[in-house]
């Protein structure tokens, strides 16, 4: 038994902090929170003095892509290494990706079944993870591989890793059977455009029509899967919502559709912005990338203040593959920086995070009963949200129960 024992508790639920308290963990799971005072600590139990720290959740990011390099075509194609390199350095991302405090991630297309297997048979380290397999578009839509000459990758051949390219509803319906065969947790889906796809489908650009939609969401609904959409602005964002999509993934020109965001939040629609990867794309992309990533910034930002006062519950996602990996707490930072509380921003990677993924009995606060994925941090990011990106501000990362990352001194322990 161990107890984390004086620390100052965030505890994901947005409630506010509270100072001095026990936090009593048995095996993976807590089985007492409260003031240190109120909180009997048996005699054997390994006591952790957390004094003047903060105690909090462990991470969640509800959008990553964690197989993902580089954004350029022979890696996106996997046709610049070997397969097993590849998945070495896939292994080495899930382990810094963990070292960094996020004890879950859900991954948005690329990563297969195998990796959470490993994870949880402990032949290497890493967050919890939620899989998606890939991206279910129409030809010519996101998840269709095809080069600026025209070409399409016809060697991509995983059998772990569906094409994800479907046309029609009874199409589309045996395409979410096939990723939940080969292992999906999740289905993700996109109904437009990005800032990064090709010339000519950008983010006002729809790909599928509403009985397409419709059809991957009760499909996915029956295999008691969740759905993430890609959705950025016109009809493919208006369809996505009205078919009740689980969450909007970026959601950029929601501002623009007053009537969409208050369908969102009588739904329970989640909205992940994914500041992370337009801060990107604005700066080094090529130059309709940038283009697009610029011109969405303003409207972006209107999206999350207007999702905020009408109830939307927004999550924190990265959508991190190809650029960079391990610094996903730079995201909470930005959504502060976008108006959201540190309170709110801690929540959108914490309670809210873990009810987008599905996980909220699970984890995403600290409350008798779930997983002790827990932090012990050196600082206050009530005061200052950027000590979450300070990896050496983490004394203590649990998931669990079990330490990922000790950095208590002796004197901290009994």
């Amino acid at each position: 038994m161990k107890a984390v024992v004086g620390g100052n508790l965030i505890d994901g639920t947005g409630a506010s902090p509270s100072a001095d308290t026990t936090v009593l963990i048995e095996g993976e799971r807590i089985v007492e929170v409260g003031p240190r005072a109120a909180v009997t600590v048996p005699p054997d139990a390994e006591v952790i003095d957390a004094s003047g720290m903060t105690v909090m959740p462990g991470l969640i990011d509800c959008h990553d892509h964690l197989a993902s390099e580089n954004y350029d075509l022979l890696s996106r194609w996997g046709l610049d290494d070997p397969a097993s390199l590849r998945f070495l350095r896939t292994a080495k991302v899930l382990e810094d990706t963990l070292a960094s405090g996020y004890t879950c991630v859900r991954d948005g297309g690329g990563l297969d079944a195998g990796f959470k297997m490993a994870i949880e048979e402990g032949l290497i380290s890493g967050p919890r993870l939620m899989v998606s397999l890939g991206v279910i578009s129409p030809t010519g839509g996101l998840g269709d591989r095809v080069s600026p000459s025209g070409h399409r990758n016809l060697l991509y051949s995983d059998p772990r890793l569906p094409h994800p390219v479907a046309n029609g509803p009874d199409a589309v319906r045996a395409k979410v059977r096939e990723m939940v065969t080969a292992g999906a947790d999740l289905i993700k889906f996109a109904t437009t455009g990005g800032a990064s796809t090709r010339p000519g489908h950008g983010p006002r650009d729809a790909a599928f029509e509403l009985d397409e939609i419709e059809a991957i969401v009760s499909q996915s609904a029956s295999h008691g899967r969740k759905t993430m959409c890609h959705a950025i602005a016109g009809d493919g964002l208006r369809m996505a919502i009205e078919a009740g999509v689980g969450s909007i993934e970026h959601g950029c020109y929601l501002s623009e559709t007053l009537d969409l965001v208050q369908m969102m939040a009588d739904k329970n629609i989640f909205f992940v912005p994914t500041l992370m990867v337009y801060e990107f794309h604005s700066t080094v992309s090529p130059p309709h990338v940038r283009e697009r990533a610029l011109a969405l910034a303003d409207a972006h930002r209107k999206s999350i203040e207007m999702a905020l006062t009408l109830g939307v519950k927004v999550v924190a996602g990265t959508d991190a593959g190809g650029f960079v990996h391990g610094d996903n707490a730079r995201e909470i930072e930005l959504l502060v920086e976008k108006g959201l509380t540190p309170m709110q921003a801690i929540q959108a990677a914490t309670g809210w995070a873990a009810e987008c993924v599905g996980l909220e009995e699970e984890i995403g606060s600290v409350e008798p009963g779930k997983y002790a994925d827990l932090l012990v941090i050196d600082g206050d990011p009530l005061a200052d949200i950027g000590v979450l990106r300070d990896r050496d501000r983490i004394r203590l990362g649990l998931k669990g129960g079990e330490p990922f990352i000790d950095r208590m001194l002796v004197g901290n322990r009994a």
